[in-house]
């Protein structure tokens, strides 16, 4: 049986360019539509006309199995007395005879999303289906949930029980939350292929963060709707039934030389030391002892000015949160705190031949249907790179651009996607061309497109740069003895998405 990855290079020598993807519907080519036109889309009657009885007879799980899956989590193990307890009631009583319901779902919420709107949501849900059904995640994480609540589920189908079974196989996830809390509860459903634990949920979402570019680039609008107590009756029923679709994931390495502090974002965690790959021939000395960094993304990762801004952005929101009360005014503090960085403004006395990425950066990439790495110039007049997996960027923004058939044939570039296996790689060279480049009015300057990549870097002039990885940004120290490596690959198995167009 092929690999994935010989799948997507298949796929991708085909005429026809389609990507690889098991998906009902291909991922929609994201159009940079306002955050304000979105929430004007959502502000129809289409909600009004699904009832709320229906709807909840629609999607709410029975009781005994909804509780015990909640008694299996807080009690930390599938095997609870209380989830126990409730399974044998149930079959005392006729409870494997209970008729499952069509379209079962659960809700993880960050309530702390949305600005005021988190709190009011959550209500909402638990209205709208059983309360158990709605996970708070700063009480419920998404790794107990799979770990505990679905193996309570996996427990009870096992003990004969066919409603259970008919539950956990139709069950679908909807995540209210931004980028950050969508990829947080997608890599926790993800352990699910490790374990061999068919099938994966598939997820929908509520927008809930800034830029939300995972729910634009699946349909599910860029922002919350303005008549939401309706809007959410519509989400709700249309998660239950929508297409799937596929979306690729990518997992990075950071390598540096220990003995550097280093303040990582909730995405990257320490790792034991990861050797790199063999085949990238590196010709530089190694430092004896490495610290080692995992995480994955599903977004974009960057290097550079763009991160910096970012750096820059969580640091005084943290500092001062009572700024940041809702998208709008983030997007606003945001625009201002970049003029200030010297993205749009660089200081005189800065020698312009050290601004750009080229100085500290090398980059190696592995293109489709090739299993060498290959070294890809650095223009001298970028100072933000930028790995993307989304057509989504920035709130809605694609920067690599829908490009004509000829362009690609001439770069040897292929049609992007969600679910092809590779990631886009261009450059910005300052605030005032990624501003243009935002407003697509141009695209950003192309690099390269790769099924993997490895960035090098090497002090010099330098002694820090900054990185982010979907909207996490971080300071990286870099050395001038020793180089750091981050290395980019593909999960070997997808996401399994809801289409909400």
């Amino acid at each position: 049986m092929d690999s994935p990855r010989t799948k997507v290079s298949s796929a991708r020598d085909t005429s026809s360019r389609q990507p690889l993807s098991t998906a009902v519907v291909p991922v929609a080519t994201q159009s940079a539509r306002s955050s304000v036109i979105d929430s004007l889309k959502g502000c129809t009657l289409a909600g009004l006309r699904i009832p709320k009885e229906e709807l909840r007879k629609k999607i709410t799980i029975p009781e005994y199995l909804r509780i015990a899956m909640k008694e299996s989590i807080l009690a930390k193990d599938v095997n609870s007395l209380a989830a126990q307890t409730l399974f044998d009631a149930a079959r005392a009583a006729g409870g494997e005879l209970v008729q499952p319901p069509e379209g079962p779902l659960v809700v993880f919420i960050n309530s702390r999303s949305g600005g005021r709107h988190g709190p009011e949501l959550k209500a909402r849900l638990q209205i709208l289906m059983g309360e158990e059904q709605v996970y708070d995640l700063s009480l419920v994480k998404p790794h107990e949930f799979v770990q505990y609540g679905l193996g309570c589920l996996e427990k009870f189908s096992d003990l004969g029980d066919g409603c259970a079974k008919e539950v956990r196989d139709k069950l679908r996830v909807v995540v209210a939350g931004g980028d950050g809390t969508v990829g947080w509860v997608l890599g926790c459903l993800g352990e699910l292929h490790k374990e061999c634990r068919e099938p994966v949920p598939p997820t929908g979402i509520i927008p809930l963060g800034t830029g939300n570019d995972l729910s634009r680039s699946f349909g599910w609008g860029g922002s919350f709707p303005f008549n939401w107590k309706s809007a959410i009756k519509k989400t709700l029923d249309r998660v239950t039934d929508a297409p799937v679709c596929r979306l690729d994931s990518w997992n990075l390495v950071l390598s540096m030389p220990a003995g550097e502090a280093l303040e990582t974002p909730y995405s990257l965690k320490p790792c034991e030391e990861i050797s790199l790959d063999e085949g990238l021939g590196v010709e530089v000395e190694l430092p004896e002892k490495t610290s080692c960094y995992q995480g994955v993304f599903y977004n974009y990762f960057s290097i550079g000015m763009d991160a910096q801004v970012a750096y820059g952005f969580h640091h005084l929101r943290n500092e001062k949160p009572y700024l940041a009360q809702g998208p709008i005014s983030n997007k606003l503090i945001y625009s201002g705190y970049s003029c200030k960085q010297g993205w749009f403004f660089t200081p005189c006395s800065s020698d312009p031949s050290l601004r750009g990425l080229k100085n500290i950066l090398r980059i190696h990439i592995k293109k489709v249907n090739c299993s060498d790495w290959e070294p890809i110039p650095i223009p001298a007049s970028v100072r933000s790179i930028v790995a993307l997996n989304l057509p989504s960027y920035g709130s809605g923004r694609n920067p690599w651009g829908n490009l004509k058939p000829e362009y690609l044939e001439k770069r040897g570039f292929v049609e992007a996607h969600a679910d092809d296996g590779l990631l886009e790689i261009f450059g910005l060279k300052h605030g005032w061309h990624a501003s243009i480049v935002m407003a697509e009015l141009i695209s950003a300057k192309h690099i390269a497109q790769a099924s993997a990549i490895c960035f090098e870097l090497r002090g010099g002039e330098w002694n820090e740069a900054y990185m982010q990885m979907d909207g996490e940004p971080w300071k990286q120290p870099i050395n001038n003895d020793y180089s750091t490596f981050v290395e980019i690959k593909r999960v070997p198995f997808q996401s399994v998405m809801v289409h909400g167009d």
